[in-house]
Formats: C-alpha cells, sequence, structure tokens
C-alpha cells in the first residue's frame, strides 16, 4: 500500500507541475496578446495622428499653391505694365527726338 501512495503522490505532483507549467504558458501567452494589442493601439494612435498632420499639410499645399497663382498673375500683370510704359516711353522719345 505504501507503493500505491507514493505512486500517487508522484502522479499528483506530476499533475501539478503540469499545472503549473500550463498555467505559465498561459500567462505568457496573455502578456504576449496585451503586448500585441497594446502595439495595435499605437500604431493606430500613430496612423491617426499622420493622416491629422496629412490633411494639414494639404491645405497648407493648397493654400500656397492659391498664393503662388494669385502672385503669378500679378507678376503678369505688372510686365504686362512695364512693357507698355517702356513703349510708351519709347514713343515720346521718338516723338521728341531723343
Amino acid at each position: 500500500m505504501a507503493d500505491v501512495d507514493c505512486t500517487e503522490r508522484t502522479s499528483l505532483a506530476d499533475a501539478v507541475k503540469r499545472l503549473n507549467a500550463a498555467v505559465s504558458g498561459l500567462e505568457s501567452a496573455v502578456q504576449r496578446r496585451l503586448d500585441a494589442d497594446r502595439s495595435l493601439i499605437s500604431l493606430q494612435d500613430d496612423l491617426q495622428r499622420l493622416g491629422e498632420d496629412r490633411s494639414q499639410l494639404a491645405a497648407s499645399l493648397d493654400e500656397s499653391e492659391a498664393r503662388a497663382s494669385r502672385l503669378e498673375e500679378a507678376n503678369k500683370d505688372v510686365s504686362r505694365r512695364l512693357v507698355s510704359a517702356m513703349e510708351t516711353i519709347r514713343s515720346v522719345l521718338d516723338a521728341h527726338g531723343g
């Protein structure tokens, strides 16, 4: 009967060891999952910030393009006026023998 008690104790000890190993493995898997979830949340936050930055940059680019277009039109207008003024000056000089 002593052999049976010893065998049962050994079997029980082995079962407890296997249970502890399984619980430890489960805890490790849960920790890895929590870390992955935190990483995913961090990536989602980064993606949201990048989207916001992109929107701000797009708005800034639109404003810059509109300003560049206005400046280009103003430049063309000034150029036309300069050409007209130079032609007027040449006409006046030609008319007065200059």
